[in-house]
């Protein structure tokens, strides 16, 4: 496992630098899986445009003004803050001896901090030097869906972890009252449907305020979301935080499958969780005592594959909704289905004792059905009143 990039560096290429302690592996990849899926969705919106599905809008912008102070200070801020944290860790090593402590604590390095910031608002300040006029000109541009790309990804990403962050400590109460701060603050501990929910409300907001059709642009979300998903999976699987299934202590059933593949102790976990590895100094030193499913694994492939599923389905589907309707009910149920194996909090409902991610899917799945239909009927009543 991989806890945060220093240890795959240093493991891959035997190269040591200290201050990609600070890059955490899952959140690397996270990062990677918003990447990748704003390419997607990117490229999703400008063919729905091309079709006549999604429009612009006009909007008034300001040409020609110099940098504001609030663009100066801005700019200083990031930069410090990038030079107090990350030039500061290289610096002194020794801060990155527990990654989350720092980077949640006061220490930095201040000459640093102060230079970078500099830097930052002097770059701003003459790039809006460059295009800056005698006198500034109000202009209506016309703006895109897939102009707004960037602002989705940031909303997404926002409520996306808020919700992640809300949904996991509903899951794990035990943990919340006991350690109330540190389960809010820690980077550890999000659950992805917790994430679509608050996520999926906050952009369909911002598309019923920016004149897009909400529908079209789901649709264009759906192979986007799967392959985001597929993608932060494998930061889970990497840095091993906790994802894991049910201890697996049965025969491997092909033989040329990798043991890890099948059953796995995940050694050098990032939440230092099990027993401790003989002969092993540091942070992150521990392993399962038993081996377990390695359940990010089949999840990487099962959402990679139904990406594929999704995409190439995509231009065929000539009804709004289908396509999103069709990413609910297979996401529930390959959600439910890995379930089956995962280690996750239970619930008592009825008799019966699903875990929050199992409610969850199967109301995806029952959702999308539902939606399937009515997308269909509708859009059959439209076609005959035409």
């Amino acid at each position: 496992m991989y806890p945060n990039l220093y240890y795959a560096f240093k493991d891959l290429f035997g190269v040591e630098l200290s201050g990609l302690k600070l890059v955490n592996s899952f959140g690397f990849f996270v990062a990677l899986a918003f990447i990748t899926a704003a390419f997607v969705l990117t490229a999703e919106l400008k063919r729905k445009s091309k079709e006549g599905l999604l429009t612009y809008k006009e909007e008034k912008i300001v040409v020609g003004k110099p940098a504001s102070i609030a663009d100066l200070l801005v700019n200083f801020i990031l930069g410090f803050l990038m030079g107090y944290k990350l030039i500061g860790a290289f610096i002194d090593r020794n801060e990155l001896l527990d990654t989350q402590t720092y980077i949640l604590s006061g220490r930095g390095n201040w000459t640093a901090g102060i230079i970078m910031g500099v830097l930052f608002a002097f770059l701003k300040w003459q790039e809006k030097n460059k295009v800056k006029l005698a006198k500034p000109e109000e202009r209506i541009i016309r703006i895109w869906p897939h102009d707004r790309v960037g602002d989705m990804v940031i909303y997404a990403f926002f409520f996306g972890f808020l919700g992640a962050k809300i949904f996991h400590n509903l899951e794990n109460l035990d943990d919340l009252m006991r350690d109330p701060i540190g389960s809010l603050i820690s980077f550890s501990g999000l659950t992805f449907y917790g994430g679509l929910i608050c996520a999926t409300i906050a952009i369909w907001r911002y598309c019923k305020r920016n004149n897009m059709n909400p529908i079209h642009v789901a649709d264009s979300f759906a192979p986007a979301m799967m392959l985001g998903y597929g993608m932060g999976r494998i930061g889970c699987q990497v840095a091993g935080d906790g994802d894991w299934g049910i201890v697996n202590n049965n025969p491997k059933p092909f033989s040329w499958l990798p043991d890890w593949a099948w059953s796995y102790t995940y050694p050098h976990n990032v939440l230092s969780e099990g027993v401790h590895i003989p002969d092993c100094v540091g942070q992150y030193c521990a392993q399962l005592p038993e081996p377990v499913y390695p359940t990010p694994f089949y999840e990487i492939i099962a959402a990679l594959l139904l990406f594929v599923f999704l995409w190439s389905i995509r231009k065929k589907i000539k009804t709004p909704g289908v396509l999103t309707a069709i990413y609910l009910i297979v996401n529930g149920v390959e959600r439910f289905l890995i379930e089956r194996i995962r280690v996750n909090t239970k619930y008592s409902f009825l008799g019966i004792h699903p875990t929050q991610a199992e409610l969850i899917a199967t109301f995806l799945v029952i959702t999308g059905i539902i939606l399937y239909f009515v997308f269909k009927r509708k859009y059959r009543s439209k076609q005959l009143i035409s």
